[in-house]
């Protein structure tokens, strides 16, 4: 383990919170170097026009998912997901955690996305399509004019099958980049860590995809993603740690969400503040959502990035100003836990460093915590979602309990009750029958052994 006192950069004021992350205890961090929106967004390496770029070109390929993937028609091949109201959900948290939510409750239903039910299949989908049309561009079997319908071809398919593309995966973005890049014709491998579910790579294996499997973590399934393509001059690597395709492809959820957002006829403005709480693994989905959110809310929107108390990689880099210099591992802990994407030892440097001057705070979640928030969601409002998806339940709760510091900084105490919380549910339409009823069963034990110990 290393030794604490030789991390350098390190703000010694906070060694209490770094013990108590240690000790896997649950920990709200709030953090020190947030900017107001105008000074942070000079340090970013990326713009607006990128993330329009980025809505564009999802728009032009909208024909063709339309095409392919039918359960995208009623949305004319636009990828996006529910935003419903937790009523139900919001008194019980209320209630079992003596705590007024002040304000509206929302779930952001990524686990409903098409295609791939969950996060990933913003931006691994995106990567996959703006590879896919590079190469036709600069082959001129495509202008950016064209109906792109036309790549559901057999010609198309054939040209995509003189190409790879590689990643590494705990799950959902192998399911995305896997099932996109097949589809397109692509011979498509994805690496996949230990902690990865069965059934994800039982159907990777069925849509023709080559998935390779690590007695490791995370972090070796990327390394060896990177060495395919590195060997190989026709093969894509997707990198989930460094990707700025990935991130863009996130970031056009903001835009869309502000439109579900009005269509609710709730408003963000100074005086109407917008909480999220989005669960992190390596950091590409949630940075990137993040980004485009205070894009567009600048400083009325506040994110806090969820992680498992096992796996807190990105509050490890961001509280000791390392990011992907260090690793869960360094400080002791396993990177073990049942939030299957969580399971990251290391955060993405690029993420880190992009979303440290507009990220709130970060907070962590037992596993426990999790399957008994996933039992009492599923009671009270009928959605089923993996466990990893949970991790942005709590976050409300937690800000009220321990962030009361934060509110009074940001003159939000009073604003509170006309502001919104959203919950980003990451993941869980895909997961099969059984093994979601084995999750809420595991929910159910843990609630019942709490109120008879």
């Amino acid at each position: 383990m290393r030794r604490i006192d030789q991390v350098k950069e390190f703000e010694f004021s906070e060694l209490p919170l770094l013990n108590k992350l240690i000790s896997t205890k649950e920990i709200l961090w709030l953090n020190p170097k947030l900017e107001k929106f105008e000074t942070g967004i000079t340090k970013s390496p990326l713009t607006q026009d990128d993330v329009r770029d980025a809505e564009e070109r999802l728009k032009r390929f909208a024909p063709y998912i339309a095409k392919v993937f039918p359960e995208t028609k009623p949305m004319n091949g636009i990828i996006e997901s529910p935003l419903k109201r937790i009523p139900s959900m919001k008194q019980f948290l209320e209630q079992n955690y003596q705590q007024p939510i002040l304000g509206e409750l929302l779930l952001k239903c990524d686990s409903h996305l098409p295609i791939s039910g969950s996060i990933k299949a913003r931006g691994g989908i995106y990567e996959v399509l703006k590879h896919a049309e590079e190469l036709a561009l600069q082959h001129q079997l495509l202008t950016i004019q064209d109906d792109y319908s036309i790549l559901d071809s057999a010609r198309f398919r054939t040209f995509f099958s003189q190409y790879s593309i590689a990643v590494g995966s705990t799950g959902n973005l192998g399911l995305s980049i896997g099932i996109m890049s097949a589809k397109l014709g692509f011979n498509v491998t994805v690496h996949m860590s230990a902690d990865a579910k069965q059934w994800k790579k039982d159907l990777l294996r069925n849509k023709n995809v080559n998935v390779i499997e690590y007695e490791s973590d995370y972090s070796k399934a990327v390394e060896e993603g990177r060495l395919q393509a590195d060997g190989d001059p026709s093969c894509y690597f997707v990198d989930d740690e460094n990707s700025h395709d990935l991130f863009l492809g996130y970031a056009v959820a903001a835009s869309r969400l502000k439109k579900q957002l009005e269509e609710l006829e709730i408003t963000i403005d100074e005086h109407h503040p917008l909480f999220v709480y989005l669960p992190c693994g390596v950091g590409g989905g949630p940075g990137g959502i993040a980004f485009g959110l205070k894009l567009l809310y600048q400083d009325h929107v506040h994110c806090f990035f969820a992680e498992p108390t096992h796996s807190p990689c990105m509050l490890l880099g961001l509280m000791t100003g390392l990011h992907d210099k260090i690793s869960v591992q360094d400080i002791g802990l396993d990177n073990v836990t049942d939030a299957d994407g969580l399971a990251v030892g290391r955060p993405s440097g690029f993420v880190g460093k992009t979303i440290e001057p507009f990220l709130s705070g970060n907070y962590t979640v037992s596993d426990e915590h999790l399957y008994t928030l996933l039992k009492e969601l599923v009671d009270t409002e009928g959605i089923h979602l993996e466990p990893s998806a949970l991790a942005g339940m709590i976050g409300p709760i937690k800000l009220s309990q321990e962030g009361t510091d934060y509110l009074l900084k940001h003159n939000l105490t009073e604003k509170m009750s006309k502001g919104a919380h959203i919950i980003w549910g990451t993941g869980g339409n895909m997961v099969p029958e059984d093994m979601m009823r084995q999750y809420y069963q595991k929910g159910l034990n843990l609630t019942r052994t709490k109120k008879n110990p």
